[in-house]
């Protein structure tokens, strides 16, 4: 399911505007972003929590060269899933 997708299930679910509903993921998706980039969490009781967790500095590989590159630190998004969605999943 791609994102226009998810607005046109969204909308024959609700009732709501194809519209309506693009803004309200957009909001959803800003929301989100924002509250990873200031370090903190989002949790969806049932369904999962958005974390970013730190990643160290580490020395990789040129795949061209072979030659040893720094690899800088930096944050990486995860998501795990929560009960109620493994269920679903799972059944």
């Amino acid at each position: 399911m791609n994102k226009q997708e998810l607005i046109n299930a969204i909308a024959a679910d609700t009732g709501m505007t194809k519209t309506a509903v693009k803004i309200m993921l957009q909001s959803f998706e800003f929301r989100v972003t924002e509250a990873l980039a200031n370090g903190n969490e989002v949790k969806m009781i049932g369904f999962g929590t958005f974390k970013a967790r730190p990643q160290p500095a580490r020395i990789g590989r040129n795949p061209a060269t072979g030659g040893e590159v720094e690899v800088p630190a930096k944050k990486r998004v995860s998501f795990i899933a929560g009960k109620g969605l493994k269920e679903a999943v799972n059944l």
